[in-house]
């Protein structure tokens, strides 16, 4: 099981005098993908997986911590790398903005949402929409400052023949990257770039290719937890970013 592979090591010690036993991991990361997925609150949880809500609720926040979601999507990546599955040839990057429902760090107000507090998610995927590199921002953060540490982000994924690769072919942008000094930059990794410019081209003509990352961003939509913010720490609602891409790139490894 891949999840063996990232999650902490824990000491598990026998119950004396009739005190329960530790809640099993697995039993652990169904209950939080079932509330990823459904869009359920921690106290909605179905007794039927086991452990009660506050102690999923503790695995999870204390996994967000360790950054073990982060891990396990670097692990699948990895297995798809060695199966030749990911595209580096044309790459595309996005981004969408949701509601902060309770505040919290990296949110900022929304200039498509009436100005009220929210967040965005930027994405990067490969020319399959398979999500290569995550991260998260206040609504307010300007689509172009997150092109630089989307790319750093990446990590060097395992390839079928060769060594690991975290360098793209080409990268697809919006208007919203339209600046000079990002098409520079990424000249300077040799990286090729195709990017919309403000007032010369429609960003429409992109969309044979940037199409990808569109759809990606409506799959994560598919985990309900992601129609809105939350949580108020942020490493909690970057632990659900990354449990959505995880699923994905882990459905086209058993497809």
């Amino acid at each position: 099981m891949l999840f063996r592979r990232v999650v902490p090591a824990t000491e598990v010690k026998r119950p004396q005098g009739g005190g329960r036993r530790r809640a099993d991991d697995r039993e652990a990361l169904a209950a939080i993908l079932f509330v990823a997925t459904s869009g359920c609150t921690w106290r909605q949880l179905p007794p039927v997986f086991g452990p009660c809500w506050q102690t999923v609720y503790r695995r999870f926040a204390q996994w967000s911590q360790d950054r073990v979601w982060a891990r396990l999507h670097r692990v699948v990546l990895d297995e798809l790398g060695a199966r030749g599955e990911v595209d580096w040839s044309r790459c595309a990057i996005d981004s969408v903005s949701l509601r902060a429902a309770k505040g919290g760090p990296l949110t900022g107000p929304n200039p498509t949402g009436r100005g009220k507090l929210g967040s965005k998610i930027h994405l990067l995927t490969d020319r399959n929409g398979l999500p290569l590199s995550l991260g998260i921002s206040g609504a307010n953060m300007h689509d172009s400052q997150g092109l630089e540490p989307l790319v750093r982000g990446i990590p060097p994924i395992r390839s079928r023949r060769g060594p690991r690769r975290r360098r793209l072919g080409k990268l697809h942008g919006d208007k919203g990257y339209d600046y000079d000094h990002l098409r520079q930059w990424l000249r300077s990794r040799g990286i090729a770039h195709r990017i919309a410019r403000r007032g010369v081209e429609s960003s429409q003509r992109l969309g044979r290719h940037r199409w990808v990352v569109e759809r990606t961003v409506s799959w994560l939509a598919g985990c309900r937890r992601l129609h809105r913010r939350y949580e108020r720490k942020a490493e909690r609602f970057l632990g659900f970013v990354g449990i959505a891409a995880t699923l994905i790139n882990y459905r086209r490894l058993t497809s």
